[in-house]
């Protein structure tokens, strides 16, 4: 058994706590929150889990093998630098960290301590992800041209964070996890609208460029009527729409295309045979990711699997996220990124 605890039970923690509770080789010993009446709320459906307001008695508890943090993001590296310190693995909640650096010295220190370090990036553990990443691994949609990602609703306004820093790690990650690579460059363009006076961006709009010509499109937004989570992947011979929000129907592929071929009536001419075929609608699992995420984690403690989201992939995802916010700064300016050895 593994014990754990987890230090926040505000927005995500509940989640967290929950689907950790609910694993068979852990044992949640203790959650902490700061507001006692959100940690009462939430420890009465675990009357066997202690509670407390400090979260240092989480991380002193020589029970607790490994502790969750799901905080504000301004929090995660003060935190995590002290998990690790205390001896203990440590989960913590995306963005890893609020800059690059911070990310390096949390991975150098779980390595030198031989600590565990994993960050919850929960559509690396989707189900429909993951039947992406099987159709794109197997050809099935042949080259991937280009993605457009909407990830927009009418809030939550965040205090300590733009929507870059909140929306766009989901996608970064996933995008990622799903071309095996990094983005090559990035730029992007945003706006404040309602905190004006904050300086923080509730619009953005994020180009990715990644190895093999692949272009991404991501628009992330605070100000939006609608609640819509949709990405369409364009490849060579079909395309994908992959909508999270639908119930019943998260991906619709596409037998659509457009060929080249030559056109023998002239000398170097071509012609472009558009291609219309069937949609089909595959079968796609319903386990929660949260769950398989936890499992994921105590599996890569008890050293079964590769961690799919460890502190280097977390660590990519912010590097992009900073280049996005520096190229909103310089009007969006394209920004190389040096891939990480």
């Amino acid at each position: 058994m593994t014990g754990i605890g987890v230090i926040g039970c505000g927005y995500w923690g509940p989640n967290l706590i929950r689907n950790f509770n609910s694993q068979a080789d852990a044992d949640l010993i203790a959650i902490s929150d700061l507001d006692e009446n959100r940690l009462n709320t939430v420890g009465l459906l675990y009357p066997n889990t202690r509670k407390t307001t400090d979260y240092r008695d989480l991380i002193n508890d020589p029970a607790i093998d490994a502790v969750v943090v799901a905080t504000p993001m301004s929090t995660h590296f003060d935190l995590g630098m002290e998990v690790l310190a205390a001896g203990k693995h440590l989960f913590v909640e995306k963005p890893m960290a609020t800059n690059s650096e911070d990310c390096r010295t949390l991975i150098k220190t779980a390595a030198a301590k031989d600590l565990k370090l994993m960050v919850g990036h929960t559509f690396v553990y989707s189900p429909p992800v993951r039947m992406i990443k099987q159709l794109l691994d197997d050809g099935e949609l042949g080259d991937i041209y280009y993605v457009n990602i909407s990830r927009v609703n009418l809030g939550i306004f965040q205090k300590d964070a733009n929507v870059i820093w909140d929306l766009a790690p989901h996608d970064v990650a996933m995008l990622n996890f799903l071309f095996g690579a990094e983005p090559i460059a990035v730029s992007g363009t945003g706006h404040c609208y309602v905190q004006k006076e904050r300086g923080i961006e509730d619009v953005a709009f994020v180009t990715l460029e990644y190895p093999g010509g692949k272009l991404v499109h991501i628009h992330v937004s605070w100000l939006d009527p609608n609640k819509i989570r949709t990405c369409t992947f364009v490849g060579s011979k079909k395309m994908l729409v992959y909508d999270d929000v639908s119930p019943s129907e998260k991906i619709r592929l596409y037998d659509k295309g457009v060929d080249v071929q030559p056109h023998y009536e002239g000398f170097g001419e071509f012609q472009l045979l558009y291609r219309s075929g069937d949609i089909f609608l595959p079968h796609v699992d319903t386990y929660e990711p949260l769950k398989s995420q936890a499992a994921h984690f105590l599996e890569f403690i008890q050293g079964k699997v590769v961690c799919q989201s460890d502190g280097t992939h977390g660590l990519k995802v912010v590097e992009v996220l900073e280049a996005a916010c520096q190229s909103v700064k310089e009007d969006g300016r394209r920004i190389t990124l040096e891939p990480i050895a």
